[in-house]
């Protein structure tokens, strides 16, 4: 029997709709500027090839419906709407053609970013971690197995603040599609089974940098991808405890 020197971590995991199974999360991938007016509001061209990605850990992961704790050392803090896809097949340079076998199932996601401090590492050409990695900075509603809905082609991507449409778009938009994707990063990793990967969030995320903060305590984010479900989180005051 193995022993640790300190406590291991519970396995970070997420729900599995309408089953009492949840999905266990190895790794999280993160698709950077995959829609193009998403690209052009953050003042990128998106004329771009290949795609990008960064990652953030996977007990960043918290489920639909948990409080949204607003982070310390920032005061501009952005939502991102994402189709998610879960990784059930692992593999390594997987073609296209075959990218479906390998995925377990969709939700939808939110991936959470320090605004002010992901563009303060950008401008000085640091990593982005301090800006993307943050504490509950992925949340996750419950996942949809392909093996019921199959692989949704397109379908509507929307999120809301407090009642108010801030982003509104289609996944057809997508510059690189999923198939895409998944052949993509597993040219670069191998991809097992339990990881995520987040696709891109369209536009209508608040590039600008000026106060108040695009998020604030008290605030309700509400979201939802066509075929999908909807999904709930509230930010509430951090606290050190």
């Amino acid at each position: 029997m193995t022993k640790y020197a300190v406590a291991p971590m519970e396995l970070p995991a997420v729900a599995v709709a309408d089953s009492d199974e949840v999905f266990p999360v190895r790794r999280i991938y993160c698709v950077g500027r995959n829609y193009a007016e998403h690209a052009r509001e953050m003042g990128s061209d998106p004329d771009r090839d290949p795609p990008f990605f960064f990652m953030k850990p996977n007990n960043t992961i918290i489920a639909d419906g948990a409080d949204f704790p607003y982070p310390s050392m920032s005061e501009n803090v952005h939502y991102e709407m994402e189709l998610v896809v879960a990784i059930g097949t692992g593999g390594k340079n997987i073609p296209q053609a075959k990218a479906n076998d390998h995925i377990f199932g969709y939700a939808c996601g939110l991936d959470m970013t320090r605004r002010d401090l992901q563009i303060g590492m950008r401008e000085k050409g640091r990593p982005w971690e301090i800006g993307k990695a943050l504490d509950d900075s992925a949340p996750c509603a419950d996942i949809q197995p392909a093996s019921k809905i199959g692989h949704p082609a397109t379908g509507d991507i929307w999120l809301k603040v407090n009642g108010k449409m801030k982003q509104n778009g289609s996944t057809e938009k997508l510059i690189f599609g999923i198939k895409q994707i998944v052949s993509f990063v597993s040219e670069y990793m191998t991809l097992l089974p339990g990881d995520v990967i987040m696709t891109g969030t369209p536009p209508g995320v608040g590039g600008g940098m000026k106060p108040p903060q695009w998020l604030n305590a008290g605030d309700v984010v509400e979201l939802g991808v066509e075929g999908l479900g909807e999904q709930r989180q509230e930010v509430v005051a951090w606290s050190r405890d």
